[in-house]
């Protein structure tokens, strides 16, 4: 059997989903958990785009050991060496450079013949050699280029000293049937693609990009691009969870190849992708969303109760969810706590302990029963990296049929209490106004949503949410039994990014 190289994507595409920016130490935490997943490579970053993105990419890189680290860079000298300098300290190293090759881009945007555009590549590729002998090229927008410019090219890349060549559906246009077209003809027409390794990177524009990555591999391709959750660009990526449990769980397809992925991580990754960059996971998502395992068809739960492979293809304890749910209540002690919680996949310091079973005890006093899920929430919100600049002290709200919403807050920077009141026009607007009277901000709320974190009249209530503030979107995320309180939570966790950036 042959192995599929799963190259994630996450901190590098994943992140340039609008929104999604995270912290050096939170694209840190994400790399320690895909080396634990068995990711082979690590896309870290795109160093020459900030300095914050090249620190983030060199401390991947000096602190993992396991998976290859990879840096994105541009047919430029400047992006090479930027991108040569950042993986520098990693075990297994990796240069990954991309030049489009459509004639749309060829057009529009570069204005260039395809000789110049061949010439551009191959010296970058030899210049990239120069620093590392892993390098992998990418034909961008591949899938609309013309094929015999395409067979050109990437022989060329061969030929300068690429050892991947990837295969990019940049725009998400191709179906499963034409990339498995496009990677065979490659294959029959590039005299030396037998000395590199074939990969392929999807977009999900059309809704096809899993499905595409997995033809191209039924193709030849050994090599895939994805992202935990399918986050990206625009539509996002191919996501990672649903092409390696597709190759698990159908091994009469995919009989000839074999992911290295320790899919009972699968889950807890999804969650701390999810947590970090306050991109909640659809209900409905395939493996990782929260209704993947669970039947409420009365059909259902017999034929699953009877034998749980009619209704289920896979074992949820495959991806790391356990079937059954601990409930804790006001009474257990912090030893029950933590075990429970390590039991989750999660390893708290004692601060962090601390502070999470004060929340832990507080919930318990306004709920009967405390599910896994509850637990999780307030574990997240204790490893958010995110310094808490700003923090709740404590709010009041008058609101009625017949009273015009008025809040009162106070909030908590250094050692100092801030108060600020106003009106709105419900009282979580209220609220809103007078944290916008207290941090001096002009947020612009784009984008609020409320979902329950569990079942029942007493449910953990979080509210994700998105400012703009200064032409800038950030992400927000916060949790209570109050959907008022989780409302100030979520807008205090974003304005918290910007103080604390």
């Amino acid at each position: 059997m042959e192995k599929i190289i799963i190259f994630d994507t996450t901190l590098r595409d994943g992140e340039q989903a609008p929104g999604a920016s995270l912290t050096a130490p939170q694209k840190l935490e994400i790399a320690f958990q895909l080396e634990k997943l068995g990711v082979d490579i690590i896309e870290a970053g795109f160093p020459v785009a900030s300095p914050g993105d090249s620190q983030a990419v060199q401390a991947i890189a000096r602190n993992i050991k396991k998976s290859g680290v990879c840096a994105l860079a541009r047919c430029l000298a400047q992006d090479i060496e930027a991108a040569a300098h950042a993986v520098k300290p990693a075990r297994h190293p990796r240069i990954h450079v991309f030049l489009a090759t459509s004639k749309i881009h060829l057009q529009y945007k570069f204005r260039k013949a395809e000789e110049e555009i061949m010439g551009i590549a191959k010296d970058a590729i030899v210049r990239a050699r120069t620093f590392c002998d892993d390098i992998e090229f990418s034909p961008e927008d591949a899938t609309r280029s013309e094929r015999p410019f395409l067979f050109k090219i990437v022989e060329s890349a061969i030929k300068a000293g690429a050892r991947t060549i990837n295969i990019p559906d940049t725009v998400g246009y191709s179906y499963p049937q034409e990339i498995y077209s496009l990677i065979t003809d490659i294959r029959n027409n590039v005299p030396n693609i037998n000395k590199a390794v074939i990969a392929i990177h999807c977009h999900d524009d059309l809704g096809m990009a899993v499905a595409n990555s997995l033809s191209a591999v039924l193709a030849g391709a050994r090599q895939v691009h994805c992202t935990v959750n399918g986050i990206g660009e625009r539509a996002g990526n191919a996501s990672l969870e649903e092409i390696v449990m597709a190759v698990k769980t159908r091994p009469d397809v995919f009989a000839k190849v074999y992911t290295q992925i320790n899919t009972k991580e699968i889950f807890r990754t999804s969650r701390l992708v999810s947590n970090l960059t306050d991109f909640v996971v659809p209900p409905n998502k395939a493996i990782v969303g929260r209704n993947a395992f669970r039947h409420e068809s009365g059909i259902h739960q017999d034929a699953v109760l009877k034998k749980r492979i009619t209704y289920e293809i896979m074992d949820p304890h495959d991806v790391g969810i356990a079937e059954s749910q601990l409930i804790l209540g006001k009474h257990s002690g912090r030893h029950a706590f933590r075990e429970r919680l390590k039991t989750q996949g999660f390893h708290l310091d004692e601060e962090q302990l601390n502070k999470a079973f004060v929340r832990f005890k507080e919930l318990a006093d306004k709920k009967k029963d405390i599910f896994d899920d509850d637990l999780r929430a307030i574990a997240e919100d204790e490893i958010r990296i995110v310094s808490a600049v700003w923090q709740l002290v404590r709010f009041e709200v008058h609101s009625g049929t017949i009273l015009k919403p008025k809040a009162r807050v106070v909030v908590k920077r250094k050692s100092k209490q801030l108060t600020g009141t106003s009106t709105g026009d419900g009282p979580v607007d209220a609220c809103f106004k007078a944290l916008d009277k207290i941090t001096g901000y002009k947020a612009r709320l784009q984008d609020f949503r409320l979902e329950a974190v569990t079942s029942g009249k007493d449910a953990l209530g979080q509210v994700s949410l998105c400012l703009k503030i200064k032409g800038i979107e950030i992400n927000g995320r916060g949790a209570s039994t109050d959907i008022v309180e989780a409302a100030i939570r979520a807008y205090l966790d974003a304005i918290n990014k910007i103080d604390s950036a």
